[in-house]
């Protein structure tokens, strides 16, 4: 791992037990030689696992002995770039405590200073232009250090010992103040103290941090957030909130103790936590969760310092393009969104959004995986579930369409990139394209595999199949979806097969060309098959029902009642409807017209919701699933509703399993006709759901169950299964590092590559 003090912790190890030799990192990792008596060695050789940096972790670590050379002393050697690249990089880490009572101290010499760090915090991957991680390597080479700066560098002593971003007033970065034109209001901290002003005033701040511009604004004020809607062209999904203390969330939200422990952690990610207090209604509408992240950066601290309430902290976008991490982009981007920039000179390589998780059973569940955690790899080990690890590699993945990272594998090592988004802009796919050429020259890889979603039309997929059209050498690689939400999960938990996979999200292209989304795998060493599914039904208007939720209600009452339901127009589902779209719909679904079969848990929810008048019209993915959630919010009951399985013979002589969820529905119908409240009706529905689970669970065999896909993402859900598989003698697993959505696509491709799974 490099950037986190390694080196400078080996010297004062060596020193402690009177070893000589050195120390360097190289493009592979830390090399050591240490010469001296065989017991210190050996106790020299214990105590770099035991006593290691908090922040580093080793995966690997093998050692010779060799005959004595005869060193005089022990140093650090400069950095060594042959040969291939595997080191680890650090992704970018949140104020230490050292550095915060240093910026807060009048009398030390950093005080009130945004860019302090040392070897135990600050930016890292967003700095980094090459391996090995090494200053003149990284955007700070521009700002030669002072005469302190120097000597504290060289001191091993000293915590900034090799601090590659080290910098202070005299020599580091400084800020500026900005209007929308460019003009500078402001210098330093003065520039600080009117950006303040200024967002006090209700007006919108653009900020540049450490990956990338943050767009802020009063949390409490309903018309500035209002304002920042209109302007960023995002209707009504939630904003982020950063807060000026943990003491300041609690006043808000339900906060536990592991909630607490991540908001504060070096990765310092957004939190969802349950609010009991509103801020201005247009943060987060219709949401009892909150999105909540402390101040992680210097900047952030003194800012939030002087403002003393939350502010909405969101990317610095507009919807579906990727953040701005230039301030010169961002004056032409943000010009009509944001009053005022506070900018620095310190160049940023590469976009990090904020990321966002949530704690599930105790644990960490990653579900934007970005600054903080990219780009650390995922370790893959021969037979769980991934083979032919060095003979494969380098393996490129590129993901999905929504929410796409994506994925390169060398040797055993799966380097995840950050979060780059959905690929439906000019912008956004420019990203996409960017970190796959950051990844490969970080990395001085030629993929000798490229590996892709099957869905013909997702730009990823056009792309790698451009790619192999055009390059000799790669080979191609088509990996069915929902099997790389499989085995993403299993690769992250190592889990050697076989296994159960359960693959639950809104949309993926099936095998046998419907849409599928309901899925479950048997895993097995060499192969990812199908063995059940939820029953089909169709989807009037084929992608448009994914942003109606009303159309899949429609064809989840054709499927349940037939077509004589939809002429009942003055029903309660029906209303949402013009009456006379209704017979146009329903001859979709007769003729299958633009009317694609579907067995997506994900549409099942959204037609579920739709039914329960929850929502008609999505504003954004996955909203009518989240309010069916919601609905069940503080409700505890074992009821559930019935469903049927049965067996249908393949063509190719094997069973599939299909689950018949219209029991679920006639029950649904008969809770409403009874007045039953929705909220109870969802926490039944989501029980049933549960319960198909264990069923299929049952029929399998398998003890170890991999849960994946966006479905996952539901809390209650996930802690349902858990919970209900445990009772029933089995082993859950869900991603936790990797997201459950679409941002753990590219890691399934990587595993489904090396293992021949498609």
């Amino acid at each position: 791992m490099q950037g986190v003090g390694f080196r400078p912790f080996v010297h004062r190890l060596a020193a402690e037990l009177g070893l000589a030799g050195w120390v360097n990192n190289s493009s592979q990792g830390v090399f050591i030689e240490a010469e001296g008596p065989r017991a210190s060695l050996e106790q020299f050789l214990l105590r770099l696992r035991t006593e290691k940096p908090p922040r580093s972790f080793i995966q690997s670590m093998e050692s010779w002995w060799l005959d004595a050379a005869g060193y005089a002393g022990f140093e650090i050697r400069p950095s060594e770039t042959g040969g291939g690249k595997t080191a680890i990089i650090m992704p970018d880490l949140a104020t230490c405590p050292e550095c915060l009572h240093e910026i807060f101290d009048p009398q030390n010499r950093r005080h009130l200073y945004p860019f302090t760090n040392c070897t135990h915090c600050g930016p890292r991957f967003s700095i980094m232009l090459s391996l090995p991680y090494d200053r003149a390597n990284t955007s700070m080479k521009r700002f030669a250090m002072c005469p302190q700066c120097g000597q504290e560098y060289r001191d091993p002593e000293n915590r900034r010992f090799h601090a590659q971003p080290n910098a202070c007033p005299k020599c580091g970065p400084h800020l500026e103040l900005w209007d929308a034109g460019g003009a500078v209001l402001a210098a330093r901290h003065e520039a600080l103290l009117q950006a303040v002003k200024t967002v006090r005033e209700g007006k919108i701040l653009a900020l540049k941090g450490i990956g990338g511009f943050q767009l802020l604004v009063d949390a409490r004020n309903d018309e500035a957030v209002r304002r920042l809607r209109e302007r960023k062209q995002r209707e009504e999904k939630p904003f982020a909130v950063m807060y000026p203390s943990l003491d300041a969330v609690r006043a808000d939200c339900r906060v536990a103790d592991a909630d607490a422990r991540l908001l504060a952690s070096p990765e310092a990610p957004i939190v969802l936590l349950k609010r009991r207090a509103a801020l201005a209604p247009a943060v987060a509408p219709g949401n009892p969760n909150l999105g909540v992240m402390l101040a992680y950066s210097p900047l952030h601290h003194l800012l939030m310092f002087e403002l003393k309430f939350p502010v909405v902290a969101t990317s610095g976008n507009l919807s579906d393009e990727p953040i701005c991490i230039d301030e010169r982009e961002a004056l032409q981007r943000l010009r009509n969104i944001a009053d005022v920039f506070l900018v620095h000179d310190r160049p940023i390589v590469r976009h990090l959004d904020d990321s966002v998780a949530r704690v599930v059973l105790g644990r960490e569940q990653v579900l934007r995986r970005a600054r903080g955690y990219a780009p650390l790899p995922v370790r893959l080990t021969a037979g769980r579930p991934a083979t032919a690890l060095d003979t494969a590699s380098p393996v490129l993945a590129v993901g999905g369409h929504l929410k796409n990272t994506v994925a390169l594998a060398i040797g055993p090592q799966v380097f995840v990139s950050q979060h780059i988004g959905d690929l439906e802009t000019v912008q956004s796919y420019e990203a996409f394209l960017g970190v796959i050429n950051d990844f490969e020259r970080l990395y001085d890889a030629e993929p000798r595999w490229i590996a892709h979603d099957g869905h013909p039309d997702y730009l990823s997929t056009q792309f790698a199949r451009s790619l192999l059209a055009h390059k000799a050498g790669p080979r191609g690689v088509s990996v069915q979806h929902h099997i790389a939400h499989v085995l993403a999960c299993a690769a992250e938990n190592e889990l050697a097969p076989p296994l159960l996979g359960v693959s639950w999200d809104g949309t993926g292209h099936g095998l046998d060309g419907t849409v599928w989304g309901g899925e479950f795998f048997l895993v097995t060493a060499t192969a990812c098959r199908r063995v059940a599914h939820l029953r089909q039904f169709r989807l009037p208007g084929g992608a448009q029902a994914v942003k109606e939720p009303r159309r899949a209600m429609l064809g989840m009452i054709y499927e349940v009642f037939g077509e004589s339901a939809l002429a009942a127009s003055d029903a309660p589902p029906m209303k949402s409807f013009a009456a006379a779209d209704l017979p146009a719909l329903a001859g979709m679904l007769r003729s299958g017209f633009n009317s694609p079969l579907t067995s997506s848990a994900g549409r099942l929810f959204d037609a579920v919701a739709a039914f329960l008048g929850l929502r008609q019209i999505v504003r954004f993915e996955g909203q009518a699933a989240m309010e069916l959630e919601f609905a069940l919010d503080g409700i505890e009951t074992d009821e559930t509703y019935s469903f049927e399985m049965e067996c249908q013979e393949q063509t190719d002589g094997e069973s599939m399993l299909v689950v018949d969820w219209r029991p679920i529905v006639r029950g649904i119908l008969a809770d409403v006709k009874g007045k039953l409240p929705v909220g109870l009706i969802s926490a039944k529905f989501h029980n049933a759901l549960a319960e198909v689970i264990v069923a299929v669970a049952r029929r399998a065999g398998q003890p170890q169950v991999a849960l994946s896909g966006g479905c996952f993402q539901n809390r209650y859900l996930t802690e349902r299964v858990d919970a209900r598989l445990e009772r029933e003698g089995f082993r859950p697993y869900w991603p936790q590092r990797i997201p459950p959505n679409d941002g753990g696509i590219a890691l399934g491709q990587i595993v489904a590559t090396l293992m021949g799974a498609r």
